[in-house]
């Protein structure tokens, strides 16, 4: 008699380094209190920004003189301005227009400046002295009044706002960039991949890119706190958002002659401003620290 046995292979799963590497920031993220709180307030400004208007059923322009500058109420809640316009619907649809400023010149910025930190600091040399003494020329000027001259030349507007931000955001990313290039590409499985005949354009976008993101996704997300900060003090000069444009810089600017008789025109804009950058920066912060290769175990 003789008893066949069946012997089934176990197969071990498969463990993808990469989402372990995602879980494992998750993991490191959630720790952080403050950075959670952070992301959730950038994810509840994104959404307020994409449906509110729609669920306002008054005009941010609309007035209503016989209703100017009333204080906080049921029917206004965040009040009305010198020309009886409703504060919180302002504020509302601004909430879009400052996320857009932020998020588009962060774009610019990242499309501009990335490029030019791997270029830099790949190849070295006379590529690499010529664009960062670009650079330092715009990094001699302080931020604002980089992107003052700038919108000065090309004139007050809010497209001109973000163009003059994505500029004077290329030099950080393009230093922080160029840094971490000459970190990686000093590694051996770079020269492993050189001497298998790789070309420069695989080795720089499918080695030594994705090694660079961390500090990256760092500064874009506490660059978009510098940029909304940037945009609404250039509308507070008058330089950026024109009226009767609901743009928070401008809101400010227009309730700083109410601000001893009606404070509410000019506190709410204010509150949203530092309450949408105080968001990036805390979220950013975490996410510095969730990325941060000393604190893996």
């Amino acid at each position: 008699m003789s008893e066949n046995t069946v012997n089934h292979p176990v197969t071990a799963k498969k463990v993808n380094p990469r989402i372990e590497n995602y879980k494992m920031i998750w993991k490191r993220l959630k720790k952080n209190k403050a950075a959670l709180i952070g992301g959730y307030l950038i994810v509840f400004f994104i959404v307020v920004a994409i449906f509110g208007p729609m669920l306002l059923s008054k005009d941010p322009n609309s007035t209503d003189i016989a209703n100017k500058l009333v204080g906080p109420s049921a029917e206004y809640w965040f009040g009305t301005d010198n020309f009886g316009r409703d504060i919180f619907t302002r504020i509302i649809h601004g909430m879009g227009i400052t996320l857009y400023v932020g998020f588009l010149s962060v774009i610019i910025g990242l499309v501009v400046g990335v490029p030019l930190g791997i270029v830099s600091g790949y190849y070295g040399g006379r590529i690499d002295n010529f664009i960062m003494r670009i650079m330092d020329i715009l990094l001699a000027f302080p931020g604002i009044l980089l992107a003052l001259a700038i919108v000065s030349v090309l004139g007050g507007s809010l497209q001109n706002v973000i163009i003059a931000v994505g500029i004077f955001s290329v030099p950080a990313f393009a230093r922080i960039v160029r840094g971490s290039t000459l970190s990686v590409k000093k590694l051996e499985y770079i020269d492993a991949v050189r001497a298998l005949g790789a070309t420069d354009f695989r080795i720089i976008f499918r080695h030594i890119l994705p090694n660079v993101m961390s500090p990256i996704i760092v500064q874009a997300t506490l660059r978009i706190a510098t940029a909304v900060l940037t945009a609404a003090g250039l509308s507070f000069l008058g330089l950026g958002a024109q009226p009767p444009m609901p743009e928070w810089g401008a809101m400010l600017s227009e309730g700083r002659d109410y601000i001893y008789d009606a404070w509410h025109v000019a506190f709410f804009p204010g509150m949203m401003i530092v309450l949408v950058v105080l968001a990036f920066n805390i979220f950013g912060d975490g996410i510095r620290d969730a990325l941060d290769p000393k604190m893996k175990q």
